[in-house]
């Protein structure tokens, strides 16, 4: 697609851009009078907009004649010339109404996906007396620099709209409307029109006409009467300091040109999306801490959404405009630190217990009951790290102590009244969900004695029982309050121009309520997680269920749009935790226990004609079944190899396989459950997990042998290995087709299925956590819908080498040196001193032998590549941010960690080591990190 009048990273514009052919279609001239009456009978759109071949454009609105809003009842548009489409809609008065027609184009494309015409402003204003409008737009394309700084976190909090103190005087005829948008316009600036007519002043700065735009609104707008102007016009747009009376810059790009004839009764509507100035100068630093992580004088053990406007109050000290956290989705499944994994949420749209605040929850006349658990929360705050278990069993037993007492007086207020009707189409069953799980002591749905299958009778018949409905109706009331205390904290840092950033994590729990309720719109029957990288040898599995995304198609992804939805209730911008998932996701079958047992689903299979072609000595048992010899049993078990072969192998035909007791890594799993824990076992069971995964292919079910999957890092294995040089040699080559060549375009057209649409429904900036085997369209894409990518300097992406520099990171982008799936700055730094070294180096530009600790100052020295880095947010880890200094950063940097992705049973349980009135306190750290900020532009 080639899109024209492109306003992306570079701000120079292709050459003239017309704004109305001199063949236009048709020739419409007018003069018109302000006027409140309609006499509109035609209204001609047209679009700049260059083609390929199969694509097709379409205008769509709130109007009869436009589809109404519906996309199948689009009016399509008709090819003029190589730059514009256009078509007529003539319409009857009756159909006309006094309110203003909003309307957007969208293409589709050869290929079946749609791209949609970015923003919501393209209006037609019927209050005139002309009989015909016509209306020449550019298009919007999403991934527009300009159009981040038109999502919530810019509207609403960082760039507040400035009021212009002039008046525009409006001319009694009017034939056309100039209106364009710049987002970085300072107090006591405005956009200004000049041209080559005399009615643009020929070029004469001092002669310039100043557009103005109304309280709320984006468009700058102008009338002019041009009615005794010759054409073709040229202009541009500039930029005018309203105090000084000056005119400062023209835009960047070549002149415009307008092609237009004047006549009686019609008005000529330029939209030019957007004046043609510089956009990447805008620059700001963020703070990424997850909420159990924070400590103050008075948590219980725990951060809680009180506590983060503590944490607002240290970021507006030093200058950070943004605070990052991890997802806050109640994940309560076990009653066991397992539930302290955030990924893992059982509702994707209801808060987690753990984060309430009790005595901001209790009544004053209630407030006696805290004193019962002041020792408790007093014990539990001393705490190095989270105590999940405790925290919550505490919180969720006083909490139903103070239920009984005020559920009555909260359910009568008309807030919280509110609050249910609102939320109700996932309050319920989450409600419903939580009290059966608590009752029959699991959250395996499948295992309950009743209501295993969700059945909305059944659900509202639980509601209404005496019996239950008061139990149930318990988590109202804490989902109701979390609610209120969540909304508090980010309001309050919206006073503080601060925004928050939520994280949509990229699965759901497999015995949550989502899966209960809507178990089809899941495939319950594989696990979702990535294949192997340097942070985790062997992949991940999350153990979530990966999506059906034909289903969520079909509803026009319901789901989907009402999560993006509820993150608008609480955030300004989000991060979609893993966003390759939407173009493909890596599956491991059930009986797996190791991420490297999967393959990305969807994916084109190597076919058996292929392996065939390449004369590649091909034998079904051999590729497909675990490879094992006597040499790779002594590789992996040592002296323990007559104990595998007697315990668990059996031979056939001189051929060693698994036992059918322990063929998959699962059984192999529960079998060692019931063993001793200890270093001799989990080394066997490692090493009969490795013996299970030691293939070239995994069969695709239901193929009859004939297709297969690749099994990841196919050349580390002693399967591999072991082949003959040609088998070797033509394996990789297909192997790296499979995965890296023959993808692509499948997983494009997946992505392009779902993202645009989902994209439309938020207007908050988006930040997609790419990082992983990132497929060659995922940065295009990205791109494309205006997402903002994540960099990281020790996780390159692609060729770039064995580190990524902050100072090459794009514009539309968050660069961080750390994330809480990595060890900090300080660990990392440990963890292998070649590479260390040649960091030291080559990216912070040191000499000599690099120091084996992460000293103060070279710890600063990262940080400060960061900020300067052209990259529209830094955000960093708070632990990275107190490594800057001596006196504040923690003795042991292996304990700053949050999360060991490797490691599918780890305690997520960190906690700052001091409190935020600490740090609010640090008159010396502050004063320098706040410099830096401001000397780095952010």
């Amino acid at each position: 697609m080639e899109k024209t009048n492109s306003l992306t990273k570079k701000t120079t514009q292709p050459k003239v851009k017309k704004v109305a052919s001199k063949k236009a279609a048709p020739k419409n001239e007018a003069t018109t009078k302000t006027s409140k009456k309609i006499n509109v009978e035609r209204i001609t759109f047209q679009l700049r907009f260059t083609t390929s071949f199969g694509q097709e454009l379409f205008v769509t609105g709130n109007h009869p004649k436009l589809g109404n809003g519906n996309m199948d009842d689009a009016i399509r548009l008709e090819f003029f010339n190589d730059e514009f489409w256009y078509t007529i809609i003539n319409v009857n008065k009756e159909d006309l109404s006094s309110s203003p027609i909003t309307y957007n184009y969208f293409l589709k494309n050869a290929d079946g996906t749609i791209s949609y015409d970015c923003g919501s402003d393209k209006q037609i204003d019927l209050n005139s007396n002309c009989k015909e409008i016509l209306r020449i737009d550019g298009w919007n394309y999403t991934g527009y620099l300009q159009n981040a700084f038109y999502t919530v976190p810019f509207k609403k909090i960082l760039l507040p709209t400035h009021t212009n103190s002039f008046k525009v005087s409006k001319p009694r005829k009017i034939t056309h409307t100039f209106q364009t948008k710049f987002p970085l316009i300072k107090a006591h600036q405005t956009i200004c029109l000049i041209g080559s007519s005399e009615k643009l002043g020929k070029w004469n700065t001092e002669k310039v006409i100043l557009l103005s735009r109304k309280d709320g609104e984006d468009l700058f707008k102008v009338d002019l009467d041009l009615s005794k102007e010759k054409f073709p016009i040229q202009y541009k747009y500039g930029l005018f300091n309203t105090t000084e009376n000056k005119f400062l810059a023209f835009e960047d790009g070549e002149n415009r040109v307008l092609f237009d004839e004047v006549k009686t009764n019609k008005k000529t509507i330029v939209n030019d999306a957007f004046a043609n100035f510089p956009v990447n100068t805008w620059r700001g630093a963020g703070v990424a801490i997850p909420v159990f992580s924070l400590r103050s004088e008075k948590s219980f053990g725990v951060g809680e959404f009180t506590d983060m406007k503590l944490m607002v109050d240290w970021c507006s000290q030093v200058g950070l405009k943004l605070i990052q956290i991890l997802p806050i989705n109640d994940t309560i499944a076990n009653h066991s630190w397992k539930d302290s994994y955030p990924y893992a949420a059982i509702s994707a749209f209801a808060l987690h217990p753990i984060y309430i605040n009790l005595e901001a929850t209790t009544d004053k006349e209630n407030f006696s009951l805290l004193k019962e658990i002041e020792k408790d929360r007093i014990a539990l705050n001393k705490k190095q790290h989270v105590d999940y278990e405790k925290v919550v069993d505490i919180k969720l037993t006083f909490l139903k102590k103070i239920f009984k007492l005020q559920h009555k007086k909260t359910f009568e207020s008309e807030s919280y009244q509110s609050f249910y009707n609102d939320n109700k189409h996932w309050l319920e069953a989450y409600a419903v969900f939580s009290y059966l799980r608590d009752k029959y002591n699991t959250s395996n749905f499948n295992n309950w004695p009743k209501h295993q299958v969700f059945i909305q009778k059944e659900i509202d018949s639980l509601l209404k029982d005496k019996n239950s409905a008061t139990d149930i109706s318990f988590y109202f009331f804490v989902q109701y309050h979390l609610h209120l205390q969540l909304k508090a904290a980010t309001q309050y840092a919206h006073s503080k121009s601060v925004v928050v950033k939520g994280d949509i994590p990229i699965g759901i729990y497999r015995y949550g309520v989502d899966a209960w309720q809507q178990p089809a719109l899941y495939h319950l029957n594989v696990q979702a997680g990535a294949p192997p990288d340097d942070f985790a040898i062997k992949g991940q599995n999350w153990g979530f269920p990966t999506y059906n995304w034909e289903k969520m198609k079909a509803d026009g992804f319901a789901w989907w749009k009402q999560r993006f939805e509820q993150m608008t209730a609480y955030f300004d911008t989000f991060r979609i935790d893993h966003i390759l998932g939407f173009f493909r996701i890596w599956s491991i079958p059930t009986h797996a226990v190791e991420g490297i047992m999967g393959y990305f689903v969807p994916a084109i299979p190597v076919n058996i004609n292929e392996i065939f072609s390449r004369n590649i000595d091909f034998n079904h048992y051999r590729f497909t079944k675990p490879y094992i010899t006597e040499s790779v049993l002594w590789d992996q078990f040592g002296y323990d190899t007559e104990k595998i072969k007697t315990q668990f192998l059996e031979i056939n035909h001189g051929v060693y396989s698994l036992k059918e007791a322990f063929n998959t890594q699962q059984k192999v799993a529960v079998h060692f459950e019931n063993l001793e824990q200890n270093e001799v076992n989990q080394k066997l069971k490692i090493g009969l997990f490795n013996l299970i995964s030691n293939v070239i292919f995994f069969e695709v079910d239901g193929s009859s042998g004939q297709q297969f999957h690749f099994r990841f890092n196919i050349e580390k294995t002693s399967s591999f290995i072991n082949l003959d040089f040609h088998s070797q040699q033509q394996l990789r080559d297909l192997y790296v087709d499979y995965f890296y060549r023959r993808q692509d375009n499948l997983w494009k057209l997946e992505a392009l299925q779902k993202l645009p649409a989902l994209r439309r429904v938020t207007n908050m900036l988006i930040c997609g956590e790419d990082l992983g085997l990132v497929p060659a369209c995922v940065p295009e894409i990205m791109q494309q819908l205006g997402l903002l990518s994540l960099e990281i300097q020790r996780m390159p992406k692609g060729d770039q080498g064995e580190f990524f520099h902050p100072a090459n990171a794009p514009y539309l982008s968050v660069v961080t040196p750390s994330t809480h799936d990595m060890s900090t700055i300080r660990g990392w730094w440990e963890e292998d001193h070649n590479k260390t070294q040649r960091f030291f180096n080559t990216q912070l530009g040191q000499w000599g032998n690099a120091p084996i600790y992460c000293e103060a100052w070279i710890n600063q020295l990262i940080i400060e590549q960061h900020l300067h880095a052209p990259a529209m947010w830094a955000i960093f880890q708070l632990q990275d941010l107190l490594g800057s200094d001596e006196n504040l950063r923690l003795e042991n940097p292996n304990e700053e960690r949050i999360n060991i992705p490797a490691d599918p049973n780890h305690y997520w349980q960190y906690r700052m080591h001091i409190s935020l009135e600490e740090l609010n306190s640090e008159k010396d750290f502050n004063s320098n990190f706040a410099t830096a900020i401001s000397k780095s532009g952010r």
